[in-house]
């Protein structure tokens, strides 16, 4: 097991945010490790894995642009995640028949077999198995707060944020 150095020595008594968001970030990039190294064994990514859930669980065929602003990524980095995931045969991308300028996205057989392998998260369940119901709804809502709030500061339309339900 690696010992990790405590934070906490380091961190300003005078500013509290600041030392709250460092500990965000620092619990989110640990558990991001841990389903990175999960992912691995399967040749995919964290990013490719929420992708493929977001495709797979979606109603009607997505465009890159939508993908984008589910992920909170910007075009550009989804666009290409997405070729890699097309030369990987997880998606393939095609016109739409009425708007021959606008590109979907479909889920292959390899994609969904993928994505099936995504759905195990044994780490990500371990780790927030951590939390009892009280916790994980106090977490759900302060995360949702900073969603809401970060929304606001970005100037990001709040009804086209992907609910956390």
């Amino acid at each position: 097991m690696v010992n990790y150095p405590d934070l906490m020595t380091y961190f300003s008594q005078e500013d509290k945010d600041y030392n709250l968001w460092i500990l965000l970030t620092r619990a989110r990039n640990l558990v991001f490790r841990a389903r990175e190294l999960e992912l691995q064994r399967y040749g995919l990514t964290p990013e490719q894995a929420i992708i493929l859930h977001i495709i797979h669980n979606s109603k009607e065929k997505l465009t890159p642009a939508e993908v984008a602003r589910l992920i909170f990524r910007r075009p550009h980095t989804v666009s290409a995640m997405l070729d890699r995931m097309e030369e990987k045969e997880f998606i393939v991308k095609t016109t739409d028949p009425n708007r021959k300028n606008m590109i979907r996205i479909e889920i292959t057989e390899k994609g969904n077999e993928a994505y099936r392998l995504t759905t195990k998260r044994g780490p990500i369940h371990r780790i927030m198995g951590a939390l009892d119901k009280d916790e994980c709804d106090q977490l759900s809502r302060a995360l949702d707060s900073i969603v809401s709030k970060t929304s606001d500061e970005l100037g990001i339309n709040k009804d086209t944020l992907p609910s956390s339900d």
